[in-house]
């Protein structure tokens, strides 16, 4: 049995539930799930069907890109997988995903607008998207790049990858992370909803405002919060 295997287990289950939630298309998307303390992770195969995918198929790479083990080559976007990974501290696992609504709003190249509770009660933050590199970095080595590219754009909005655990990349799609698989799996289907709620609302009411800071606060903080109340 691989050394690895339980984390291969948690990547197999959170690729799986990207098509269960209909978040991917074809073969659209991945999912990975890391071992920190082994500085590995597990993600899907390249171009491989969700229908074929097995436990045995997840590639084992490190945070530098490198492939520990594995018989298939890793998805192309693996090394954004690896920066964020070796750059982050705090996170087990990722999702990427062409999701219709998410990216649709990546296209646009616009940022998902904190209209309601149902996004506050995730993240007080709208959800942010990133600009398309320079077109050096994009002749050169992209999915490195687009690792960096959601990094500065954290940053520059002074945003925190651990209250707000997904982006939108522009022109391209999103990317979701949390402390597991699972968790990243979560935050890309509430992405999606968010998104798909924020259109909806434009299209109600062309003229709609965020939502008032005093009732993000509250819906953020009562399940986030010190005194959190939110939950068993």
């Amino acid at each position: 049995m691989s050394n690895y295997q339980k984390i291969k287990e948690l990547a197999y289950k959170a690729n799986l539930d990207l098509p269960k939630l209909g978040l991917v298309l074809f073969t659209f998307g991945n999912a990975s799930a890391a071992d920190r303390e082994a500085r590995v992770f597990a993600i899907k195969p390249s171009g491989v069907p969700y229908e074929e995918l097995s436990v045995e198929s997840m590639v084992i790479v490190d945070f530098d890109g490198n492939i520990v083990e594995g018989k298939l080559r890793p998805s192309s976007d693996t090394l954004t997988h690896a920066v964020l990974y070796k750059n982050w501290k705090n996170i087990g696992g990722i999702v990427h995903t062409h999701s219709t609504y998410g990216t649709a709003w990546a296209q646009s190249l616009r940022a998902i607008p904190l209209y309601g509770t149902t996004h506050a009660d995730h993240t007080t933050a709208t959800i942010p998207c990133a600009p398309p590199m320079d077109n050096e970095k994009i002749a050169g080595n992209y999915e490195y790049e687009t690792g960096y590219q959601i990094i500065r754009h954290l940053e520059q909005e002074q945003i925190s990858y651990e209250e707000t655990e997904m982006i939108l990349v522009g022109n391209h799609a999103p990317f979701t992370w949390g402390k597991t698989a699972e968790k990243a799996v979560y935050n890309s289907a509430v992405l999606e909803e968010l998104a798909k709620m924020a259109l909806l609302t434009e299209q109600v009411q062309p003229e709609v405002k965020p939502m008032k800071d005093a009732l993000v606060k509250k819906h953020y903080e009562r399940k986030h919060g010190a005194n959190s109340y939110y939950g068993q």
